[in-house]
């Protein structure tokens, strides 16, 4: 099993990935939302030019933000910079368009964009549509250095539900998961893999050459702590309200309701929410992204909350539940730590689970 970092992007912060590679974590994957982080192509080439080993990448590029031939561009330079450890993980932009009171791209507009991408990342020619037509576009000065298509970009699509899971297994060479709970959730999501594939022509599967990442974060236990101790809620935290503050995406725009882990908060949260005035609310629901949590949030973060999203246990108990879902055929798990608190997981995380799995 790879274990892999999550960014939130910060154009002053690229000492955290280079602290990442000397400890062994195999990837870096660098967040893209405009309206929350640093760019991630700046963050990006920084990281390139001070790193040698640690895979990098996005994680995940928004499709409904930037055309696809300015992410091939922006992924092709970073690969000039870092030949051969290069990676463009791509979704269709939950939170990055949500928070400028948009929703993500529809699958259809998402199945299109992939299409238009992935020969671009290969440097290939692509048909772009234009209105009622479709024009041949392809990178033609790829040489000097200003992009570099020689070493393979690796393209892993982000998906949460049967569709976009799907258009994983279609058009990606590995896909970005939410975290999953156990090894049948796994076979799950890999039936749903492997549905889209067939529709085009191919096989995949755990023992094959695709690449799997679950986002998460994780918090090694002390002996005797309690899964909601204040230190717990100081490094995870955030990741736990990221959760909640998708679902009440969810709840809000298309009416599902939420799992049972958030019952117990969820009148309470929802309340909260719908104080903020209605044309401001996109701005507050992602307040403290997967960062910090605000003060009047805190209270949420049950034993539950905090469980369904994030990973924690002892160390024991961490290491059998990452061989568990490695079996099931998970190849990464890339943790995204509160803000502040994130290389004290960072080096937690590495001297106690890193060396075991």
């Amino acid at each position: 099993m790879d274990l892999g970092i999550c960014v939130a992007s910060h154009i002053s912060d690229v000492g955290y990935v280079v602290r990442a590679e000397e400890l062994g974590y195999s990837h870096a994957w660098l967040a893209d939302s405009q309206m929350l982080w640093s760019d991630c192509y700046a963050t990006l080439a920084l990281a390139a030019h001070q790193t040698s080993r640690i895979q990098l990448g996005t994680g995940v590029a928004v499709s409904g933000t930037r055309p696809a031939p300015v992410n091939a561009a922006g992924i092709a330079t970073i690969n000039a910079l870092a030949p051969g450890r290069t990676f463009f993980g791509v979704g269709s932009g939950n939170t990055a368009r949500r928070v400028m009171g948009l929703p993500p791209q529809r699958i259809k507009e998402f199945e299109a964009y992939l299409q238009l991408l992935a020969p671009l990342l290969r440097g290939e020619e692509a048909q772009m549509p234009a209105g009622d037509q479709h024009l041949p576009i392809r990178h033609i000065m790829p040489d000097k250095g200003f992009v570099n298509f020689d070493d393979p970009i690796p393209l892993y699509i982000s998906g949460f539900g049967p569709k976009s899971l799907a258009l994983a297994g279609r058009y990606g060479d590995g896909a970005v998961l939410a975290l999953v709970g156990n090894p049948a959730a796994m076979q799950s999501v890999w039936h749903m893999l492997q549905e889209g594939a067939r529709l085009a022509g191919r096989e995949i599967g755990p023992q094959q050459d695709y690449y799997t990442t679950a986002l998460t974060t994780m918090v090694v236990l002390d002996e005797g702590e309690a899964v909601d101790s204040q230190r717990v809620k100081a490094e995870c935290g955030a990741m736990a309200m990221a959760a909640v503050h998708y679902q009440y995406d969810q709840y809000r725009n298309f009416g599902h309701q939420p799992p049972n882990a958030l019952a117990g908060i969820w009148q309470d949260y929802t309340a909260l929410l719908e104080s903020y005035p209605e044309e401001r609310r996109h701005q507050r629901i992602h307040a403290g992204h997967n960062c910090w949590v605000l003060e009047e949030e805190e209270r949420f973060l049950t034993p539950e909350v905090l469980s369904a999203a994030c990973m924690i246990g002892t160390r024991n108990e961490l290491i059998e539940r990452i061989h568990a879902m490695q079996a099931a055929g998970l190849d990464q798990i890339m943790i995204l730590p509160n803000f502040d608190t994130r290389f004290d997981v960072l080096e937690r995380v590495a001297a106690d689970i890193l060396p075991h799995v």
